[in-house]
C-alpha cells in the first residue's frame, strides 16, 4: 500500500495578452487566459496541468481551491481514476462546463506525476505506439484580410509545413473565395483543412462543404453549432468530405454519441476541456473502436496542453495530425523547457514527441509567475 499522498493543490490563474489578436467566425481574441494547476506529493514529486479557461480564469482557480482540492488533500495520486470521480461528484447534473475543464487541469498534474515517478513519458504509460515524432498541421490562417492571409500563408510554407488549416466565417462567398486563394497559394501538393467555428447552419455548411471538396480541402472542422447531432448526421450523409468535431464536447460519452452515428470523419477533443489525459484517452480509444481518426485540439492554449496533447497523439492507435498553432504566444512559446510544440522545431513535417518523464516539460517558474492574475 502506497504512503505516498496529495499534500498540496496549487491552481494558477493565468492571463496574457497576444502579440496579434486572433479572429475566429465567433470574434476577436486579443488575449488568452488559462489555469495551471501545481500537485505536490508528500514526498515531493510536482506535477502540472492545464485546464481551459478562455475566461474567468480567476473563477476556475477558485473552483478548484474551494471544491475540489479539498476532496484530495491526503488521497493517492496514483488512484486517477477514483480521483477524477471524486472530483465529478463534486456538482450534479450532466457532466461539462467549467467544472470538467478544472478537473481536467488536475488530473494533468496526476499524470505527469505518475510519469516521473515511473520514470517514463505519459505516452509510454498509456501503452505507445512507438512514436517519436507525430506529424502536424499550420493552425490557423487567420479570418482576416487577404494581405494578411497571404503573408501567413507564406510563413508557414517557408516554415516546412505540409498541412494547414483555415479560418472561415460569413458570408459565404468571401468564405469559398479565401478557400479558394489560400489553394491557390499553397498549390496542389500542400493539405489544406478549414475551420468554421460553427459559423454556419446546416444549408449554409452544405454549400461551403461542396465547394472545399471541389478544391480539395481534406477536412472542414466545426462547420455547425456543436450540439447539432443532427445537422451533423445529415452533413455527414450528404457532403464528400471529412467533417471534423470534438473540442466542445466534455466527455467521452458525448464523443461515443458522435462516434457510433458515424457522423464524424475526425474527432478533435482537447485535453483541456475534455476531463484531462484519463478521460481524453477513453475518447481517444473510442476513436480506434470506431475506426475513426483523432487529431488532438491544442487552439488557444499553453504549454501544458502541447506536451499533454503531443503524449496523448503518440499513443493514439488512429492519429491522423497534430494541431501546430502557429501565432505568438507568451504562455506557450517560453513557458517550459524544452519548448514544444512550436513550427520552427518541424521535421519533415513532423513534431518531435517529448521523450522526457511524465509530460517531458520543466514549467518556467518565473513565467508563471509573471502571468499570474492577481
Amino acid at each position: 500500500m502506497s504512503s505516498r499522498s496529495i499534500a498540496k493543490i496549487t491552481s494558477h490563474p493565468l492571463r496574457a495578452v497576444l502579440e496579434k489578436t486572433q479572429r475566429t467566425s465567433q470574434g476577436d481574441y486579443p488575449a488568452i487566459e488559462l489555469v495551471v494547476v501545481e500537485v505536490t506529493t508528500s514526498d515531493g514529486v510536482v506535477g502540472f496541468g492545464e485546464g481551459l479557461a478562455r475566461r474567468g480564469a480567476a473563477g476556475y482557480a477558485r473552483l478548484i481551491d474551494d471544491v475540489l482540492t479539498p476532496r484530495l488533500i491526503g488521497r493517492d495520486p496514483a488512484d486517477r481514476r477514483a480521483l477524477w470521480k471524486t472530483m465529478r461528484a463534486a456538482l450534479s447534473g450532466q457532466p461539462g462546463g467549467q467544472l470538467v475543464e478544472a478537473i481536467s487541469a488536475v488530473d494533468i498534474a496526476l499524470w505527469d506525476i505518475a510519469g516521473k515517478l515511473a520514470g517514463l513519458p505519459i505516452h509510454k504509460l498509456l501503452g505507445g505506439m512507438g512514436r517519436t515524432s507525430v506529424p502536424a498541421y499550420a493552425s490557423s490562417i487567420n479570418w482576416l484580410d487577404d494581405a494578411t492571409v497571404e503573408a501567413e500563408v507564406a510563413a508557414v510554407l517557408k516554415a516546412g509545413f505540409r498541412e494547414i488549416k483555415v479560418k472561415l466565417g460569413h458570408p459565404l462567398k468571401d468564405a469559398i473565395a479565401r478557400a479558394k486563394f489560400v489553394r491557390k497559394l499553397a498549390g496542389d501538393d500542400i493539405a489544406l483543412y478549414v475551420d468554421a467555428n460553427w459559423a454556419y447552419d446546416v444549408d449554409d455548411a452544405m454549400i461551403v462543404g461542396r465547394a472545399l471538396s471541389d478544391l480539395g480541402y481534406g477536412f472542414f472542422e466545426e462547420p455547425i453549432a456543436p450540439h447539432d447531432r443532427a445537422g451533423y448526421a445529415r452533413l455527414a450523409q450528404h457532403l464528400p468530405i471529412r467533417l471534423a468535431a470534438g473540442e466542445s464536447d466534455y466527455v467521452a460519452s458525448e464523443a461515443l454519441e458522435m462516434l457510433k452515428t458515424r457522423s464524424l470523419g475526425l474527432i478533435q477533443p482537447d485535453v483541456t476541456r475534455s476531463g484531462g489525459i484519463t478521460e481524453t484517452w477513453r475518447i481517444a480509444e473510442l476513436a480506434a473502436a470506431f475506426n475513426t481518426a483523432y487529431a488532438p485540439h491544442v487552439g488557444w492554449s499553453g504549454a501544458i496542453c502541447v506536451a499533454a496533447s503531443l503524449q496523448l497523439a503518440a499513443a493514439a492507435e488512429t492519429l491522423r495530425t497534430f494541431e501546430c498553432m502557429v501565432y505568438a504566444n507568451p504562455l506557450r512559446d517560453a513557458f517550459a523547457h524544452p519548448v514544444v510544440g512550436e513550427g520552427h522545431q518541424l521535421v519533415e513535417g513532423q513534431l518531435l514527441v517529448p521523450q522526457g518523464p511524465g509530460l517531458g516539460i520543466e514549467i518556467d517558474r518565473e513565467m508563471l509567475a509573471r502571468y499570474r492574475v492577481a
